[in-house]
């Protein structure tokens, strides 16, 4: 096994975490993760068709950027492994299976699947296919807000856009060419790299000739900072300071996560490739437990208080696939429709 890295632990002795906004992380990252095993159990039963790539292991992440915006007001880019960070943003669990069944109640309209999920409701900008390709969309969301806030005087356009992609889309040119107009502007966004360590088969330190990619935003003159993608409180931290930076006007940030999937690249993949060592390294390091062990200590939940959100998320979830079971499929008289714009 590779030498590991990882960021020293992070001393959470100054947290300010009343028990009402650890409860929400708790149930944010435990619906995470149950919706995606449902996944899991509902793909391999034949329900779910395409590829389907699943968050597991990486829910601190969200959870800790996403929870920390305003919800329904700052913008959420995501990739082709979008389904969390839907839920994170507000986005209905049963509208995400819905999704995934390609039903009409999905909030895509049945049309996006796994990898694109949409809400502008929830100012979801969508799920992306492509590596890299959402984030010149979230660096032009941000460009809005600043250019209607400061050139058209609108004061109420003070959003934040958190745009989140992987370790193997910082070696594409959308990343550099988008850092350099972000820091340029001072664009109000924050770009999230999810470092789980692969690019589908490709280890990361094989494929880049600075592993440390939060290094990279130095280049360009913009704050960028490593954090450790397994501790919640940890990413909360960094991200509400990163969020306080942008609102102000004081420009992007890059976040480096460091943290690891716990299945295969999609479930279609065998996880053949990464070692046994590794594995038993990072599992571990589970989020959600280190999280749930965290309230416990503090006082500000006891196990039967985890145990009942466990069981809320569970019947959460349960529902959402009952309701994707009995809603429509899309009708086909509708298939050119939400392609061009409507007269």
């Amino acid at each position: 096994m590779a030498q590991e890295r990882i960021v020293p632990e992070f001393d959470s002795s100054s947290v300010q975490l009343g028990q009402e906004e650890g409860l929400r992380l708790y149930e944010d990252m435990v619906l995470g993760r149950v919706f995606e095993d449902k996944c899991a159990e509902m793909y391999y039963r034949g329900k779910m068709f395409g590829f389907v790539h699943l968050y597991n292991g990486q829910e601190a992440v969200a959870s800790g950027v996403i929870k920390s915006m305003r919800q329904d007001e700052d913008f959420v880019c995501s990739t082709y492994r979008d389904h969390v960070h839907a839920l994170s943003a507000g986005v209905p669990a049963r509208e995400v299976m819905a999704e995934l069944f390609g039903k009409a109640t999905g909030c895509s309209k049945g049309r996006g699947g796994s990898m694109h999920m949409f809400s502008a409701e929830h100012k979801l900008l969508g799920g992306y296919a492509f590596v890299a390709e959402g984030i010149p969309v979230a660096t032009g969301a941000a460009f809005q807000s600043k250019y209607r806030r400061e050139t058209m005087g609108d004061e109420s356009a003070d959003q934040v856009t958190a745009c989140f992609f992987g370790d193997g889309a910082c070696n594409n040119g959308q990343f550099f060419e988008c850092l350099n107009m972000a820091a340029l502007w001072k664009l109000p966004i924050l770009y999230v790299v999810e470092n789980n360590k692969w690019a589908i088969g490709m280890a990361h330190d094989r494929a880049t000739s600075v592993p440390e990619i939060y290094k990279k935003a130095h280049a360009f003159g913009m704050h960028g900072v490593e954090v450790d993608g397994m501790d919640v409180l940890a990413v909360r931290e960094v991200a509400k300071e990163a969020i306080a930076r942008a609102r102000a006007g004081e420009g992007p940030t890059v976040i480096e996560a460091l943290t690891y999937r716990f299945r295969g690249h999609s479930l279609a993949d065998p996880d053949e490739l990464r070692s046994k060592d590794e594995k038993e390294f990072w599992f571990p390091r589970d989020p959600i437990k280190r999280f749930a062990s965290y309230l416990t200590s503090k006082g500000l939940a006891t196990e039967e208080e985890l145990k009942g959100i466990d069981r809320k998320i569970q019947e959460v979830v349960d529902d959402s696939v009952k309701f994707a079971l009995e809603s429509p499929e899309p009708d086909p008289s509708e298939l050119y429709k939400y392609i061009f714009v409507d007269d």
